[in-house]
């Protein structure tokens, strides 16, 4: 069982979300995404460098920053997996389960895509795995930042 304590400023926590998440899209989520494509499994780019509206800002910033934003929710929640089960494994399924929902309900009809991208099952696995390798990161990367910068 994990109990982390933070000895420094809940704002910082905020900033360690952020960049956690962030961060964990770039290695975690997008590796696994290069491998998948590499292997012909998914058929979305990895690392897209093609401008996104509204910003015409390259797709994997945008996304990176997304995932930055899922980290500041992560992290204010984080530490009451330990309380649920397994820290890693609820990390997983955090990233899998709750994004995931909200990509497939509302970014996607956003987007103008089908909902659930039509629920094709192979679709939605890959989802769910790029998902949850980004909640495994985010875990890694606060708990990394966290400890660089705990007071002694």
């Amino acid at each position: 069982m994990v109990n982390e304590t933070y000895d420094f400023a809940y704002p910082i926590q905020i900033i360690f979300g952020f960049i956690a998440g962030f961060i964990a899209t770039l290695i975690f989520h997008q590796l696994l995404l290069t491998l998948f494509w590499g292997v012909g499994f998914a058929s979305l780019k990895p690392f897209n460098m093609d401008p996104v509206y509204p910003f015409g800002l390259p797709s994997i910033i945008s996304f990176s920053f997304w995932g930055g934003v899922w980290g500041i929710i992560f992290v204010l929640i984080h530490n009451k997996f330990s309380i649920i089960g397994n820290y890693w494994l609820i990390s997983f399924l955090f990233g899998a389960i709750i994004p995931s929902i909200i990509a497939l309900l509302i970014v996607l009809p956003l987007k103008g895509r089908p909902l659930g991208n039509g629920w094709d099952p192979k679709f939605l696995l890959i989802v769910f795995l790029l998902n949850g390798a980004w909640g495994i990161g985010t875990a890694f990367f606060i708990r990394a930042l966290s400890a660089m910068f705990r007071k002694s």
